[in-house]
């Protein structure tokens, strides 16, 4: 068994974090610790989340990374569950992340994409089959594993203290979740795990303008990354690279291909 803290950066969502938050607290497998990063709402977030038993931090600096590192650096789990305060998370979210971590391939991060919901059908449509579709195909060809998924994921903490000082965690201008994936170091590995089911808002998607501006974000992102850890040095790097071994001596020399439900396990 490990400790699980749920992590939520929120910036004036007080009312889809009531639905975030009612499904957090009705896990199968409750949250050992809830945190929301309130990122300087004015509206009534720091209410909400305390009513439902939440931590509330505080985070000056705009952004959904600076908010996001605050509320990792602050967890007391073993295990760091990251939501956004529109997601809404099936019952046995957690129950499914302590599942696949504890799997004996012990993978640093697990995610999938999300289950859109609100706006109408061809909202929905672009949202998961251009934006989401676009993103696990196109940036996880580019990885060579699964690419993050900032709505619907969970990392090791210990991970996460390695990686802390190596992402761009004070920066509002990348996407958080690829900047994540993208230092994710050599051994360390990223599974998708289809039963990781989490409801996400499709309402970033509602003009055309919205979904540029995230494709364009992607593409700045992506040309910072290159130019620090150019993309061919990278894979060379991790192919090289054996599992990293997380509290498991007995897989030590091990590279995880597939695991035994079939979900993806590749090097990061």
């Amino acid at each position: 068994m490990s400790t699980i803290s749920v992590v939520i950066p929120c910036l004036d969502d007080a009312e889809f974090l009531v639905a975030c938050l009612d499904a957090v607290v009705g896990q199968s497998r409750p949250a050992d610790e809830i945190i929301v990063v309130d990122n300087g709402s004015a509206d009534d977030t720091v209410a909400v989340a305390r009513a439902a038993g939440a931590r509330v931090l505080l985070e000056p600096r705009r952004g959904i990374w600076p908010a996001t590192a605050t509320g990792f650096d602050a967890a007391r789990g073993e295990i760091l569950a990251r939501l956004d305060a529109d997601s809404v998370p099936a019952a046995d979210w957690l129950e499914e992340i302590e599942r696949r971590m504890t799997a004996q391939d012990r993978p640093a991060v697990v995610t999938n994409g999300g289950h859109f919901y609100g706006r109408n059908a061809a909202v929905r449509w672009i949202a998961r089959n251009l934006y989401i579709g676009g993103y696990f195909t196109v940036i996880g060809g580019l990885l060579g594993h699964p690419p993050i998924f900032g709505s619907n994921y969970a990392m090791r903490a210990d991970a996460w203290r390695r990686l802390r000082h190596l992402v761009h965690r004070d920066r509002a201008d990348v996407h958080d979740d690829l900047d994540l994936a993208w230092w994710m170091q050599p051994g360390m590995t990223v599974v998708r795990d289809r039963r990781l089911v989490v409801g996400v808002s499709a309402r970033p998607f509602d003009t055309a303008a919205g979904l540029w501006r995230r494709v364009r974000m992607a593409f700045h992102t992506m040309s910072i990354e290159s130019r620090e850890w150019p993309p061919l040095t990278r894979r060379a790097e991790r192919r090289r690279a054996p599992a990293w071994i997380w509290e498991a001596s007995e897989l030590e020399g091990v590279v995880p291909e597939r695991d035994a439900d079939g979900d993806d396990a590749l090097l990061a």
